[in-house]
């Protein structure tokens, strides 16, 4: 994509906000504009900047690290987050904003920020998060590992015995395989490749006078365990680079190598298709995918040993600036010490728990049988995965089962839900899948799924062009009777065991033959040409998701403004379309009372007088990934509750399709109502968001009990109380 076109969509951001202040009144307007939030202008003073806004979630990761009340082991794993989040976050966002910039583009954000602005204001927060994350690591985490026994090493302070067995382990099993590249005018500067990690260092031959040092890199081999064991020191590891520094001169014959330093480069890794060159979409993402590897660099790191003459060196080589660089005081690529986390150590770890079997399966009727009697609600992590892939199994083995229709957005690599369905095609019956090739990062396990259903006969869909198919849907239509009865499952979260066990997420398993239906139509629009716009039951992006959000805000506000009660509470990950923020707006002035739980970015801004006053914006950050959505409106007592896909997102309302889905039966409605309700008991991982955009963690009050949402929910599981 170019980089012009890349720019177009904050183009069009920019302009849908133009209008933001239709939302609200002249006078509020007036009296923002003389508050003291934001930059000023009229969109800094409503609207807080995405990526500003995502930083602010990491941190909110990273002090979940930073936290000794967590277990020693889970708090290395949310600096390793921290720091996978925010490899992913320069080679998504942070390279869109450089390509704008290197194109020229001036256009503001919605927040009133210009490309260069973003770019600033990312590099001088990031700065001390990355600092505060390796003092962490390197005076917190791993000194307290060692007095537990797990010890990370400088290879100098091997005792010689360790350290000749190591020469031993490096001659046979690394040397082999290692690489070096030298520069000099017949090598040019090698390709470093994304998230690699690599040695760079200077070596000149040993006859004094005869050559110029000259540069030369050794990439650090990935197919070699960055922790390598010590022995004769259970649980002792050093780091791989440390060995390879200490025995690279075998690379180099006659040579005298000096300054040895890690650095590691981080590339655009968007992969975008154009829709004029999708003719294939299979044969289209491999070749995007293959074009990944070649991105620009939009990072690198260092090591703060490394000479100013060499950052200099690697920085112009790369095509980046000053301002691309990161010196790290520390082991760089810190998630790859998440190796440690494997370890046997459960009491430095969360207590283990199991997922419950909801009652109602649990008594010998198969499943279709008690989905004729009523909906299941299933909750994960706490509730387990396995009905749903059990749902997937009856349907592949039953007779009467006559076809299955499922989406795959992310699946695991030994997905059962895949070995069902092709069970199903094996037996004969109509299977119909769609592979959305376009999950960013998932696309090569994607690929390998869909071809391997294709061999087994399944019909494979791959997505549709200048869209993602985002939704969670399963339809099985079952032969009973004199006539088919269908039967759905619709959730939050992927189809993923892997990932159910420490995602939150719902799903709702039903007979409900409106949902069937809808069901039915959307699939024949995601694997034919329909153009279906109306559903009974489904809310369907893009067709009418949004319309259909906005019109429930305004029904609340009609209700608060005729004297009724008007309440909303929305479970999302993210809250970024301008329009449905100016509905909450114009929602919180007529009085509605708004509780928003907002896992991730979120650019509304609330507690502004006139304005948003009666918004309430909290985030939770857990043991668990806060990953369900889950929407509630009060509708003058009569509440009607929502799950789905989507969040309050421009790309989830535009580009994606989602399925929002309503839960209509009385004793699954009452479940979902008491989660929700739970969520705003929390008062032990909430932060919640001020008008400035800064989080404050909630602790309990004088006498108040603290309550820890997640650890409520696996106390009921423990308790097998789980309703």
């Amino acid at each position: 994509m170019t980089r012009e076109k890349k720019s177009s969509s904050t183009a069009a951001l920019h302009s849908e906000t133009s209008t933001l202040d239709e939302a609200v009144s002249t006078s509020a307007l007036e009296d923002a504009r003389h508050t003291s939030i934001g930059t000023g202008s009229l969109e800094g003073t409503l609207l807080f900047n995405r990526e500003l806004s995502w930083i602010e979630f990491n941190r909110r990761v990273l002090e979940e690290g930073l936290d000794n009340r967590n277990p020693l082991l889970e708090r290395l794993k949310f600096l390793s987050i921290f720091s996978t989040n925010l490899d992913e976050f320069f080679m998504i966002r942070v390279s869109g904003l450089m390509q704008q910039v290197d194109a020229g583009v001036t256009v503001l954000s919605p927040d009133g920020l210009s490309p260069a602005n973003q770019l600033k204001s990312i590099s001088e927060k990031l700065r001390p998060m990355i600092d505060e994350l390796t003092r962490c690591l390197v005076y917190e985490i791993l000194p307290e590992l060692d007095a537990h026994g797990i010890r990370v090493l400088r290879y100098k302070h091997l005792t010689p015995i360790q350290q000749e067995e190591m020469r031993e382990y490096f001659r046979s099993y690394i040397f082999p395989i290692l690489t070096p590249l030298a520069v000099d005018p017949s090598h040019p500067f090698p390709y470093i490749s994304n998230l690699s990690l690599n040695l760079a260092m200077m070596v000149r031959p040993k006859e004094k006078g005869v050559h110029e040092p000259r540069f030369a890199r050794l990439k650090v081999p990935p197919v070699v365990a960055r922790l390598l064991p010590v022995s004769g020191e259970p649980h002792a590891f050093v780091l791989l680079e440390e060995v390879l520094a200490a025995n690279v001169q075998s690379l180099f014959p006659e040579m005298n190598v000096t300054n040895i330093h890690p650095f590691r480069v981080t590339r655009d890794a968007d992969l975008e298709i154009e829709q004029d060159e999708a003719g294939d979409l299979l044969k289209t993402v491999e070749r995007q995918l293959r074009r990944r590897r070649f991105g620009s660099s939009v990072r690198l790191e260092v090591d703060t040993g490394m000479p100013p003459d060499m950052v200099q060196f690697l920085t112009e080589s790369l095509g980046l600036e000053h301002d691309d660089v990161y010196t790290i005081d520390g082991p760089l690529s810190p998630s790859d010490l998440m190796q440690l986390y494997k370890l046997d150590f459960p009491a430095l770890k969360d207590e283990p728990f199991s997922s419950v079997m909801p009652a109602e399966l649990r008594e010998g009727d198969t499943v279709f049988d008690v989905l004729r009697k009523q909906d299941i609600v299933l909750h994960h992590p706490f509730d387990s995965f396995a009905p749903v892939v059990d749902f997937i199994r009856a349907a592949a083995r039953d007779p009467h089962v006559l076809a299955i229709k499922q989406t795959l957005y992310r699946t695991s690599g030994d997905s059962p839900i895949v070995e069902a369905l092709m069970d199903a095609c094996e037996r004969g019956k109509q299977v119909a899948v769609l592979v959305e090739l376009k999950a960013r990062f998932d696309e090569e396990n994607n690929i390998v799924w869909a071809r391997k259903m294709e061999r087994a006969g399944v019909h494979v869909v791959y997505g549709l062009i200048g869209l993602k198919t985002h939704c969670k849907l399963a339809l099985v239509v079952r032969q009973e009777g004199d006539g088919l009865r269908r039967y759905v499952h619709l959730g939050t979260g992927n189809y993923n065991p892997s990932t159910a066990r420490i995602y939150t997420d719902i799903g709702l398993l039903t007979s409900n033959p409106e949902i069937g239906a809808d069901a039915t139509e959307l699939f024949n629009f995601l694997t034919g040409f329909s153009r279906q716009t109306d559903y009974r039951k489904l809310f369907v992006a893009p067709v009418a998701l949004r319309e259909k959000f906005i019109g429930l805000i305004r029904r609340e506000a009609d209700h608060a403004r005729g004297g009724r009660k008007g309440r909303i509470v929305a479970k999302i990950n993210s809250l970024t379309d301008t329009r449905t923020i100016r509905a909450l707006y114009d929602a919180s002035q007529a009085g509605v009372d708004i509780d928003l739980i907002v896992r991730g970015v979120c650019c509304l801004r609330p507690g502004i007088p006139g304005i948003s006053e009666n918004i309430r914006v909290r985030s939770i950050v857990g043991r668990f990934l806060e990953h369900s959505r889950i929407f509630l409106f009060h509708n003058d007592g009569h509440d009607e509750i929502y799950l789905g896909s989507a969040d309050w997102m421009n790309r989830n309302l535009d580009r994606r399709v989602e399925t929002v889905f309503p839960v209509d039966e009385p004793r699954a409605r009452k479940r979902v109502r008491k989660i929700l309700d739970a969520y705003l008991l929390d008062n032990a991982k909430s932060r919640v968001l001020d008008a400035e955009g800064s989080y404050t963690r909630l602790s309990p009050a004088a006498g108040e009990a603290p309550v820890n949402v997640q650890e409520h929910f696996l106390s009921l599981v423990r308790t097998d109380n789980v309703e």
